[in-house]
């Protein structure tokens, strides 16, 4: 090999176990070793499954010599995030209390890996109740990015991005409802896809009740991977169907081919913007330019009424059906920042929330509109610089900025339930910035080749992290 096994993508990894160049014990044994170098400063991995991985990783090797593939991910190591259930372990969720609530059998998404091969390495770290930008929590604490610890991981899916940057599993699993796969990929130098809702199935068997509405509507499973190719082949994984799952639509994941044009989103004053960070941004643009794509400044419809309306839908549901219960069982730091969400988020009472669920169809009419004329919309995922690893402590106006203004345009999509992905450009100041990118329903396709031309023209940047850490 050319390079550390540990540092082989997913992609490159299945093609190596296929090959018959490493076994998946090396390849296993490799992130164990990374692991055991890095994470005890990191924190990103809370759950060690050393055991059962090489054993499944040993009965990998064993099924490959009889000719047996398992699927596209025989014998490659990843990680799992601990707020879905992966059987025989505590779904802790970030959340103290929850420690004795042991998962009595896979999530889709779990058993959508084992079942294409993966080797799970452990369980990645996340806030209380997944429900902060920042990953730290009462039961494992805080987790640092590797890039520098002096700015956060980004959250929810904090521990999954943080751990794959710095070469721990080829490929995470995290989820997102308000920006959880692509703020933490963002912030770390990394690629994702949050799916269009229903793409990737979603059950939790440990939990007594199922998901509200609005969780139903915003909430998605997804992949945050090396690069784009290592997300194509996440996502595929992660989206085969489960009868578990009412609200899975077995769509194919791939359509025809689309037009190379591309909506280039207005970045408003009242953002606070970075001109560095809109500088990358635009090299976003030039990239795509370069791979043949037509790209066009365009005013997007309303974007701060769809990111009031999230917000506001996000947190009323949040607060009639669960907001004694998570302060009780949720620390002080959990708390002040639930005080902060209510600060920016008007409560609905009934008639207002039935009317924000209508108006919410509106405003995806008018993108779904906006996406026939450019079935690619290219915005920031962030226009200031990345904040600190607990920087939503520093008060209501501190989070407002960070959630309505800086990163306006992530909550948007998970209220229009638009695929988007997220691409790293550059380094800003030492620290990686991407862009978003979203298509149209079920059309991950779309979004994900304007990411691979971004990628094509910047290239990725783990190697100058991997430079840095050793």
């Amino acid at each position: 090999m050319d390079k550390p096994i540990w540092q082989l993508g997913a992609t490159e990894t299945a093609a190596a176990i296929r090959e018959g160049r490493i076994t998946s014990v090396q390849a296993t044994e490799a992130h164990l070793e990374r692991m055991d170098a890095v994470n005890p400063a990191l924190n990103a991995v809370v759950l060690d499954m050393r055991d059962s991985a090489l054993d499944t990783a040993a009965a990998a090797d064993k099924a490959l010599k009889s000719g047996d593939i398992h699927g596209p991910l025989h014998g490659v190591p990843i990680t799992v995030k601990q707020n879905v259930d992966v059987a025989g372990t505590p779904n802790i969720n970030g959340v103290p209390a929850n420690e004795g609530l042991i998962a009595p059998d896979d999530a889709p998404v779990t058993r959508n890996l084992r079942n294409a091969g993966a080797v799970i390495l452990g369980q990645t770290n996340t806030p209380e109740f997944s429900m902060r930008a920042f990953t730290d929590n009462p039961v494992h604490g805080l987790t640092l990015n590797p890039w520098d610890e002096a700015i956060t991981c980004g959250g929810s899916s904090g521990g999954a991005a943080s751990a794959v940057a710095a070469g721990i599993g080829t490929l995470a699993h995290g989820n997102d409802i308000g920006g959880s796969l692509r703020w933490p990929a963002w912030c770390c130098g990394l690629a994702t896809i949050r799916p269009t809702q229903g793409r990737v199935p979603a059950f939790n068997p440990s939990l007594a009740g199922e998901r509200p509405f609005v969780a139903q509507l915003f909430s998605t499973q997804g992949p945050i991977c090396r690069n784009v190719a290592d997300t194509v082949l996440g996502l595929e994984v992660m989206a085969a169907r489960d009868a578990r799952d009412p609200l899975h639509v077995p769509m194919p994941l791939a359509g025809d081919a689309q037009e190379k044009r591309v909506a280039m989103g207005k970045v408003t004053g009242d953002m606070d913007p970075d001109a560095g960070i809109l500088d990358i941004c635009a090299q976003a643009a030039d990239h795509l330019r370069a791979a043949g794509y037509e790209v066009d400044e365009v005013e997007l419809p309303d974007v701060i009424g769809c990111w009031q309306n999230w917000a506001d839908l996000l947190f009323a549901e949040m607060c009639t059906l669960s907001e004694d219960p998570m302060r009780a069982a949720g620390s002080e730091d959990f708390n002040r920042v639930m005080d902060a969400y209510k600060a920016f988020s008007n409560p609905l009472d009934l008639t207002a929330y039935m009317l924000a669920q209508a108006q919410r169809l509106t405003h995806l009419r008018q993108w779904l509109a906006v996406l026939e004329d450019y079935p690619v919309i290219l915005t920031p995922l962030m226009v200031q610089r990345t904040p600190g690893p607990r920087g939503d402590l520093d008060g209501p106006d501190a989070v407002a900025r960070l959630m309505r203004d800086g990163s306006r345009y992530m909550g948007v999509m998970n209220y229009l339930g638009l695929p988007s992905a997220v691409v790293p450009v550059d380094l800003f100041e030492g620290h990686p910035v991407g862009v978003q990118l979203t298509a149209t329903r079920f059309r991950e396709d779309t979004a994900l080749a304007a990411a691979q031309a971004i990628e094509d023209g910047a290239g990725t940047l783990l190697p100058r992290l991997w430079a840095r850490m050793g």
